[in-house]
Order: structure tokens, then sequence, then C-alpha cells
């Protein structure tokens, strides 16, 4: 069984994305293991949330353009006001699947709520949801909105209904 196929105990590798302006937090549920390797958020290539966010800010950015560069995405999420972070701290994982994690440990997501004046939250996918709700909300106190994955395995979601049902975040900001 090689590294990736087999359940491993992972701690997040990176901090989260926010500052005292963020307005909106979107949560994913853990870093896929591209994202792991380069320290940053949806670093797998075939991960539609970059290209999603260049087309819902292409009229901030003066065109759709897909951001390339950790600072590009970092500087995107703090033009608009969003703040970026994960429900779980460690967990085991086989690979990157979502449907293989046990033995939860969630994020603490209260520094960022004190820090920052968070209107919404929102989570990327079913996972990030489902355990916000389990783990998250009891000690935040806040609802969290569901939004489909733009996760590679979320096929049956085209990026034009992912656009059509990510719109609403730009209500918040």
């Amino acid at each position: 069984m090689s590294k990736q196929n087999k359940q491993q105990h992972q701690t997040h590798p990176f901090p989260p994305l926010y500052d005292k302006d963020s307005r909106i937090l979107i949560l994913g549920s853990f870093p896929s293991v591209k994202s792991r390797e380069a320290h940053f958020f949806y670093g797998h290539p075939q991960n539609r949330f970059w290209k999603l966010m260049g087309m819902l800010f292409a009229d901030r950015l003066g065109a759709a353009e897909t951001p390339r560069t950790i600072e590009e995405k970092t500087m995107l999420m703090q033009q608009n006001h969003i703040a970026l972070w994960d429900t779980i701290a460690s967990c085991e994982i086989t690979g990157s699947s979502d449907s293989s994690i046990t033995n939860v440990v969630a994020n603490d997501l209260r520094p960022i709520l004190k820090q920052a004046d968070i209107l919404q939250i929102y989570c990327n996918g079913k996972t990030s949801h489902r355990l916000y709700m389990k783990y998250c909300e009891p000690l935040t106190h806040r609802d969290a909105i569901l939004l489909p994955s733009t996760s590679p395995a979320n096929a049956a979601w085209s990026l034009d209904r992912l656009y059509e049902s990510w719109q609403q975040i730009r209500e918040y900001l």
C-alpha cells in the first residue's frame, strides 16, 4: 500500500487567512495533499475554488482572471474581505479523501470571530458543513451556510452551476 493510500495522522500545516477587515469566512474541511505540499488553500490544480473566485470578483479585477500565486490569491481574498480556514485542525486521513477522515480535532474559530467582523460563515462542501455543525457551531453559536464543493470530486457540479450557487457570498461584501 502506498503512502497516499494509507490512513495517516495529519495536522493542518498552515495558518488561517484573515485580517480585521474580513467579513465572510469560507471553511473547507481539511487541506488536500497538494494544498499541504503548497502550504496554502485549494492547491490542487483541478480544484475550482480559485477559478470561481476569479469569476465572482471579475468586476473588481477588471477581467475574469484566475489568481495563480499565493500572493495573488491572498490579495484577492483580502481585497474582497474574505477569510479562509478549515474546520479540521488534525485528523486521520487517506490522501485527500474527505470520506476517509476520522479522529477529528476541530479548529477553534473563535479567535477569527473575535478579531474580524465576520457577518457570515460558509462551508465549501458537505464534509466541512457536517463537521462545522458537529464541532464548531457549539462553540461559535453561529450557523453556517452549505455551498457545493469546489473539489474535483464534485464532478456533478459544473463551474457554471458553482458560480450560480456561490454568488450569494457577495451579499456580505
